[in-house]
């Protein structure tokens, strides 16, 4: 599946501006993947749910699919801050990613599917292990592998998160490392 993308281009608000100066400086310490992920989601969490850190356009929806707008792509390539922006019913396929990743819900509410790829050494398969539904304010930090998910907006309302990714998604064009088949006898 892929996105639409929008490339805020120096058009970030000022909350949004000091929000990458504080991931910046988390990023900038060096540290392993998964602590880099809980810090800066510290940092993103305070901002969630502000009316001044994204502009209108930013918060635009796609009929036909969730919509990406890149709004910040570190020049070292070392991180990227991203919307997504969900309208009712929209999903992800079941995928992983192909760095550290941190989401925060920014308005309304989204559902995430989590799983663990199970191997018996011949054939492999996608377990369900957890169901988590995040309103505003909730942040969700991880780091491959063990990030396989697939996130919804179940609600009646446009729902937007915050994704702040350890990889240039401008470049990239997408944060997904792989998608996933969904798992025999498991219905969306």
């Amino acid at each position: 599946m892929t996105t639409s993308a929008t490339v805020g281009g120096g058009r970030l608000t000022e909350r949004m501006t000091a929000l990458v100066g504080e991931i910046r400086a988390v990023v900038d310490r060096g540290l392993p993947p998964e602590l880099t992920a809980y810090l800066v989601g510290e940092r993103l969490a305070p901002h969630l749910g502000d009316a001044e850190l994204l502009t209108a356009d930013q918060c635009e929806g796609d009929p036909a699919r969730y919509r990406q707008h890149v709004l910040h792509a570190e020049g070292d390539g070392s991180f990227s801050v991203v919307a997504l922006v969900w309208l009712p019913g929209q999903y992800t396929p079941i995928h992983d990613h192909v760095s550290w990743c941190v989401a925060g819900v920014h308005q309304g509410q989204e559902s995430e599917t989590r799983y663990r790829l199970v191997s018996d050494g011949r054939n492999a398969h996608l377990v369900e292990t957890e169901h988590v539904v995040g309103p505003v304010g909730s942040v969700a930090a991880f780091a491959p592998p063990g990030d396989i998910h697939l996130v919804r907006n179940a609600c009646s309302a446009t729902a937007i998160s915050l994704h702040v990714y350890g990889a240039d998604v401008s470049r990239l064009g997408t944060s997904i490392r792989r998608v996933y088949r969904l798992p025999a006898g498991e219905q969306r």
